[in-house]
């Protein structure tokens, strides 16, 4: 599969409908985006079991600004809907290899009982009593 550009309109169903979604944030003007875009086509050319989406920051800044992007290229992967990975800068092809492989080795069910108790945990803290 190769590189897909996300908008507002499909962002979420490209989320949601792949178990394993990486999103390039980039902009044209982008010297270090330009030098990233070649390794992420190739990486999905590589893996077609991974939907690969490129987000350009200028026509899509709501979505920029949804993820606080201040740094381009920057690479945010999900996993089964869940934001497993986000980085500023431009990966090398071995570098985005060991981020596909670390995000394909994740147990998914630890992450998530690792954010539920993250979210339990800031709610004690909200509700805590003050003194």
């Amino acid at each position: 599969m190769s590189t897909i550009e996300i908008t507002q309109d499909n962002f979420e169903t490209t989320v949601n409908d792949n178990s394993i979604v990486l999103l390039d944030f980039w902009a044209a003007w982008c010297g270090p985006c330009r030098q990233f875009a070649p390794v992420f086509e190739q990486a999905s050319e590589t893996y077609p079991d991974i939907a690969f989406g490129k987000i350009d920051t200028e026509a899509q800044q709501q979505l920029a600004g949804l993820f606080a992007i201040t740094s381009i290229p920057t690479l945010v992967a999900f996993r089964d809907g869940i934001v497993v990975f986000a980085q500023p800068g431009a990966l090398a092809a071995p570098q985005l290899e060991q981020v596909i492989t670390a995000v394909k080795d994740l147990d998914m069910d630890a992450v998530r009982a690792e954010i539920a108790q993250r979210e339990a945990g800031d709610g004690a803290a909200e509700s805590a009593p003050e003194q």
